[in-house]
């Protein structure tokens, strides 16, 4: 399910403490998309593995791009001023396996640690969020599901409820650790903070119902960290529906996890620790995606 968020200008940078915003920088214009409601699960991404193992190709070239903007040139890249965005780079393709047997190279590539919710059969961990996701595939499956990467300016117009610069995504209370507001710092499912074991450390999607953010989204922060489209680089400003496409390889990717310490990486506003590499990167505490969606 895709939830609409209305559009509008926030700044990226600010500082919220309960007490409203201060110190906001680096203002962005936001058109309005669709963002979905919760993170792709393990039964999702069956789904995707199912269609490459019988056939399916990879995205075309140049697909995957906000096509309802600039006339269906797409994004402003932010880095190359007059240019918009690419798309779809073909020689990723290599990183997709499809075809006879790509079933048994994703159930090994997507089951990189303890932490991976990945089965190679269907089971119990269905709803989970799907874990170690790299960026190229988190790209190619949101392309596959009809849908695209967001923006960071988007993920974070969706985190800060837009104008209303929030602290975290459902408000300024304090998530505690009864696993209420934020699945983080290993709290799940006891509530006894502590080192994580594996997947036991993750719940359901959708199993936090005072976190939930402005536009109906849930998990914005806590659960899985969520790639974003952009190339991790300074704030270029203003932004108007644009996105850091040409440069560092790095690509950004915020959030939080069910691993990740409540300060700073759980706000809305935190840009702290947020880039990997997005061929090899499939992180330690769980990285997955949420797709975004034309109006």
């Amino acid at each position: 399910m895709s939830l609409r968020v209305t559009g509008g200008a926030f700044s990226r940078t600010y500082r919220n403490t309960g007490n409203g915003a201060t110190g906001k920088a680096d203002p962005a214009t936001v058109s309005t998309f669709l963002l979905d409601k919760y993170e792709v699960t393990v039964g999702r991404f069956r789904q995707y593995v199912n269609y490459l193992n019988d056939g399916g190709s990879p995205p075309a070239s140049g697909s995957g791009k906000h096509t309802h903007l600039n006339g269906g040139m797409g994004l402003a890249d932010s880095a190359r001023p007059g240019s918009y965005e690419p798309g779809w780079d073909e020689s990723w393709n290599s990183n997709i396996p499809s075809g006879i047997g790509a079933a048994m190279s994703w159930n090994r590539s997507l089951k990189c640690n303890s932490y991976g919710t990945w089965t190679d059969s269907p089971g119990n961990n269905e709803e989970l969020p799907l874990t170690c996701l790299n960026w190229v595939e988190a790209y190619a499956f949101c392309i596959w599901d009809g849908g695209f990467l967001p923006t960071e300016s988007e993920w974070k117009y969706a985190a800060a409820g837009g104008d209303e610069h929030r602290m975290y995504p459902w408000g300024s209370t304090d998530p505690g650790s009864g696993n209420q507001y934020a699945i983080y710092d290993c709290y799940y499912p006891d509530q006894a903070r502590g080192s994580c074991t594996g997947v036991a450390n993750v719940p359901k999607v959708g199993s936090t119902p005072l976190g939930v953010g402005r536009w109906g989204q849930w998990d914005l922060s806590g659960s899985v960290w969520e790639w974003n489209l952009d190339r991790h680089a300074r704030y270029v400003s203003p932004c108007d529906d644009c996105a850091y496409l040409t440069g560092p390889a790095n690509r950004v990717l915020p959030g939080g996890g069910f691993h990740t310490p409540l300060m700073p990486y759980l706000l809305s506003s935190n840009r702290e620790a947020v880039s990997y590499d997005p061929t090899n990167y499939r992180g330690d505490y769980g990285v997955g995606v949420r797709c975004a969606r034309a109006p």
